[in-house]
């Protein structure tokens, strides 16, 4: 096992004072600016996790096994972990309801509301909008979250196969994968007629169970074992998928998901699943 610590905050002080609290001669070793590890470790002590916590540093204990080379698909969340916003909260900003409509997509992600039933209520709040305030959402608000590219690079260097599988919309989904160049996106399709949203989803709501089936299916069709596949989110709808791959990464994640995660990142970005991958 080994231990991954990783974050802007890293200073040497911190590194030395972490050294001490494991008690081992094994010294650190640096994989990125801010990502180093300990090999050889057993246990992460409390006094690390929350010293790690208190200075705003991630910190993980990794097996030997997981490394960059060792998999072989990575399936990942949309909103809130490949890009920073919600795009259903910033869709409804349009029409003046992303309050209520934020608030309802809070609890989803919390786990205290079904998935697919509070998809279906929250969209029924935009029928009406019309498609261009879609392209506006698109144009000014989404953002890519920070180290997205450099992850997905790395996959691509890897022949790791990406698949983005959102609660979201293929309007933004198609766009997603288009600039960062994943290899697949499944998501939900918001019915437009007119070029007016009908405030309707087209066929089956991408929900937790069709997030870890996507996964599943990809996994089986490459010939890929389980212990070969990463998932990544940050709400309650990916846990099944997080929980079907060989590691869940919670990011920046409701506390419901980094409690079952694998390895949660809090305060790097997507970059860090580099940092806790690389030896």
């Amino acid at each position: 096992m080994r231990l991954v610590v990783q974050g802007s905050a890293i200073s040497y002080s911190h590194l030395v004072h972490i050294h001490q609290l494991c008690n081992t001669s094994v010294q650190f070793v640096q994989t990125a600016q801010h990502a180093y590890y300990l090999a050889n470790q057993t246990s992460i002590p409390a006094e690390i996790q929350n010293f790690c916590a208190e200075q705003h540093i991630d910190c993980a204990y990794v097996q030997d096994s997981q490394t960059i080379k060792n998999f072989g698909l990575c399936v990942m969340d949309m909103d809130s972990t490949l890009i920073s916003i919600e795009c259903i909260d910033e869709i409804a900003d349009m029409v003046g309801l992303k309050p209520q409509v934020a608030a309802i997509t809070e609890r989803a992600m919390q786990g205290e509301l079904d998935f697919a039933q509070s998809l279906r209520e929250r969209v029924a709040l935009l029928k009406g909008l019309n498609e261009s305030d879609l392209m506006r959402v698109l144009n000014e608000r989404l953002v890519l979250n920070p180290g997205a590219v450099e992850w997905i690079a790395t996959c691509k260097k890897n022949n790791i196969t990406t698949l983005l599988v959102s609660g979201g919309f293929t309007f933004f989904a198609d766009r997603v994968k288009a600039m960062l160049g994943l290899d697949y996106a499944v998501s939900n399709s918001l019915e437009i007629v007119n070029g007016k949203l009908t405030g309707k989803i087209l066929g089956d709501i991408v929900d937790a169970q069709t997030k870890a089936n996507e996964l599943i299916k990809l996994r089986d069709n490459l010939g890929l074992t389980a212990a070969q596949t990463i998932a990544i989110g940050d709400g309650a709808n990916d846990l099944k998928m997080m929980s079907a791959a060989g590691i869940g990464i919670a990011y920046h994640a409701k506390p419901i998901v980094q409690a079952q995660a694998t390895y949660a990142i809090n305060y790097v970005g997507l970059d860090g699943v580099i940092g806790l991958l690389t030896t």
